[in-house]
């Protein structure tokens, strides 16, 4: 296809994610030298719905025992949906970013995770996101009806410095690539200066990015 992508035809009814299961590997980073073993390492432990084409890397940092010291400490925590594609990864070409078209991604905000978002903001809680993926669903939910509510649909949201936020109160998220969308979003949440500092000190420190690299927070 002009934009890069290919389009396969299976001559046979199967079932789709029986064979990704069995012929695809895992896209891990370079500096993980051997196949991963247990595929379920590049999952969260919270994952339910099949569709994404990747992990919510920050979300690999929560095991059972960590998201039950947290719930033991009065936090809430919320779920969401939403099926990675592409665009998240492709990285921005264009001078001007404004020209950059995102690939859209389907995604649903559950009722019961609206209702916990309201209710923690009636009560001046603080809507802390875990990944760029959870941020993107609040957003494009409140971009879409003014409000947060029960939502699904598709969303290409491309959130870049200049964004007003108007869910999230803080992040949690990983390394991100130069020029990708992803450190883009971080960039409108922190700030520019902020934002490369961090990423200065990074490098200089030898973190780790990609899938399974360092996390940090921004409150």
């Amino acid at each position: 296809m002009p934009d890069g992508n290919r389009i396969i035809k299976f001559s046979e009814t199967i079932n789709f994610f029986d064979k990704l299961d069995r012929i695809g590997q895992m896209p891990l980073p370079p500096y993980i030298k051997e196949k991963l073993k247990d595929k379920n390492r590049y999952q969260t432990v919270y994952a339910k719905s099949l569709g994404s084409a990747a992990a919510p890397t920050a979300g690999l940092h929560f095991t059972p025992e960590l998201l039950k010291k947290i719930k033991e400490k009065g936090i809430n925590i919320g779920f969401v949906t939403l099926h990675v594609g592409l665009g998240t990864f492709r990285p921005v070409k264009n001078d001007d970013i404004s020209n950059h078209k995102m690939h859209s991604e389907y995604f649903v905000m559950p009722k019961e995770t609206a209702e916990l978002i309201n209710k923690t903001k009636k009560l001046g809680g603080k809507i802390i996101s875990v990944g760029t993926t959870s941020c993107r669903v609040m957003e494009s939910v409140f971009n879409k009806l003014g409000k947060i509510d029960f939502y699904e649909g598709d969303t290409d949201i491309f959130i870049r410095p200049g964004y007003k936020f108007k869910v999230m109160d803080g992040l949690i998220t990983n390394f991100h690539l130069p020029e990708s969308t992803l450190i883009m979003l971080v960039s409108a949440f922190a700030g520019y200066s902020n934002t490369m500092n961090a990423y200065q000190t990074a490098v200089k420190e030898k973190y780790r990015f990609f899938s399974f690299g360092d996390a940090m927070a921004i409150i």
